[in-house]
């Protein structure tokens, strides 16, 4: 099955590894693949990384992306991500496949949504894919058959409050 974790609000990541975690729990394999984080350190990386039967994968600079701001580097990031989610995807893992922030990578014209849904769809066996990050384009959310929208109704951001260490990051 596919789930969509999307919206403005905070928790996308988050609840999509608790699934991930779950998984795992459960003797499933887990694959995470982080586009546009490559340089960026995250608390729930030194957690996932002591359990056994979970890989994780990042891809791209780290900083934000935007149509605006698309670099080299972005696109080479969003291409390998792509074609190590679709290795992951064609293989023979039974578990659960976390592609942690590219709906912002299809927002940003990295990636074509088309292409993206398309293979999503064909992907084969007993795989769960979550996809996360703002901006779900129509043809994901079409492929989906959960889709989850976060919405931010408060935030210590809008009081100047910084992200912080284990808990936004």
């Amino acid at each position: 099955m596919i789930h969509v974790y999307t919206g403005k609000g905070k928790g996308k990541t988050t609840a999509a590894l608790g699934l991930a975690l779950r998984a795992a729990g459960a003797g499933k394999e887990v694959a995470v693949i982080r586009f546009l984080k490559g340089g960026r350190p995250g608390g729930e990386l030194e957690s996932l990384r002591r359990i056994a039967g979970i890989r994780i994968y990042s891809f791209g600079t780290g900083e934000r992306v935007s149509k605006e701001s698309v670099s080299r580097p972005d696109r080479r990031g969003a291409k390998q991500g792509w074609e190590k989610a679709r290795e992951i995807m064609n293989g023979s893992l039974g578990g659960v496949l976390v592609l942690d922030e590219i709906n912002c990578v299809l927002a940003a014209g990295l990636l074509s949504p088309a292409a993206v849904a398309a293979g999503i769809k064909r992907a084969g066996g007993n795989l769960e894919i979550v996809l996360t990050g703002r901006d779900a384009p129509p043809e994901v959310l079409k492929a989906a058959d959960y889709v989850t929208e976060m919405r931010e109704i408060k935030h210590p951001y809008r009081r100047g409050v910084s992200a912080r260490p284990g808990i936004e990051y």
